[in-house]
């Protein structure tokens, strides 16, 4: 069994200001999309489902295509829209913001069958993160509830230029997650520490504290219990009438596991984290690729 990999690409990145999934970003304008792909066929990954949107569907295809990647893997493209909603369900009038990182995901239902991971599309996880996430689904052929997800230190997860959302996570003795919580608005101070503001203020984070990149791993059942959740969601009326409101992979996760339906187990690696938050990020994430080629780690050229 190869599992599948589905990449986040619906997002039209607000705050980078362009397609930043489409941005070159090695030697011969390879995105990194590009090598999020490479390491996941190096590690046994067997198919590519991009989550896009209709209103970049031409441009996205005509960079991301089979063939593109030498056709060396089998690529599929969904759509996460608006109006992609469950029966009985419609858009509350004046809503344009996506409905989040888990309704993004439910979208892949129809052409996954397999075991699967999520990644974002402008995040570089790090060879090791593919390899571990790839040998543990292979173990979960056939299983129901049984999650995982590659955690990164928080340390190495921020951005130079303004702040950013990660997933702050328990762990227990067992490498089991306890519960994950959506932290925003992170970023380390002028003296050092690492702090994240909500609506009582600002409260500190450890420089280790274990996060969520949204590298993970999941059973084919989470698709169900994913749109169950969602329901949920959509009939709370407080998530209706705010505009903002996300589903978010982290809040069915955490569902999950105190329904105890589920477990997620959370992964160790040597990976690396990086990746294009903002513009001004862009020259060190070329940088580090540029290193990586020289180290050997990637060919000058991917796809040849």
């Amino acid at each position: 069994m190869k599992p599948t990999l589905v990449v986040l690409a619906a997002g039209m990145g607000s705050r980078y200001g362009s397609l930043k999934q489409m941005d070159g970003v090695g030697p011969n304008n390879e995105a990194i999309i590009d090598y999020s792909i490479y390491d996941a066929l190096r590690a046994g990954f067997g198919k590519v489902v991009f989550i896009i949107r209709h209103s970049f569907e031409k441009e996205f295809k005509e960079v991301f295509s089979s063939a593109h990647f030498g056709g060396k893997v089998e690529t599929e493209f969904v759509f996460q829209e608006l109006d992609s909603l469950p029966e009985g369900f419609k858009v509350p009038e004046g809503r344009t913001k996506p409905w989040g990182t888990c309704h993004a995901v439910m979208m892949a239902a129809p052409v996954v069958d397999t075991p699967f991971a999520v990644i974002n599309s402008d995040d570089f996880y790090g060879r090791d993160g593919y390899f571990v996430l790839a040998d543990y689904l292979r173990k979960t052929e056939g299983r129901k509830g049984m999650y995982s997800m590659v955690g990164y230190s928080l340390r190495n997860t921020l951005s130079d230029y303004g702040t950013v959302s990660r997933g702050e996570c328990r762990v227990d003795r067992n490498g089991n997650l306890e519960s994950i919580v959506e932290r925003t608005a992170i970023e380390r101070t002028d003296d050092g520490r690492i702090v994240y503001r909500d609506n009582s203020g600002q409260h500190a984070l450890g420089e280790d504290t274990t996060v969520s990149m949204n590298l993970f791993g999941f059973t084919q059942d989470f698709f169900l219990e994913a749109e169950r959740l969602f329901r949920q969601f959509l009939s709370d009326p407080a998530n209706m009438s705010n505009p903002k409101s996300e589903f978010f992979i982290p809040l069915a996760v955490n569902t999950l596991i105190n329904e105890h339906k589920a477990t997620l187990k959370v992964l160790e690696s040597d990976a690396q984290w990086f990746g294009v938050t903002y513009k001004e990020d862009r020259p060190y994430v070329v940088g580090r690729i540029r290193r990586l080629i020289d180290e050997g780690i990637y060919p000058e050229r991917l796809w040849e």
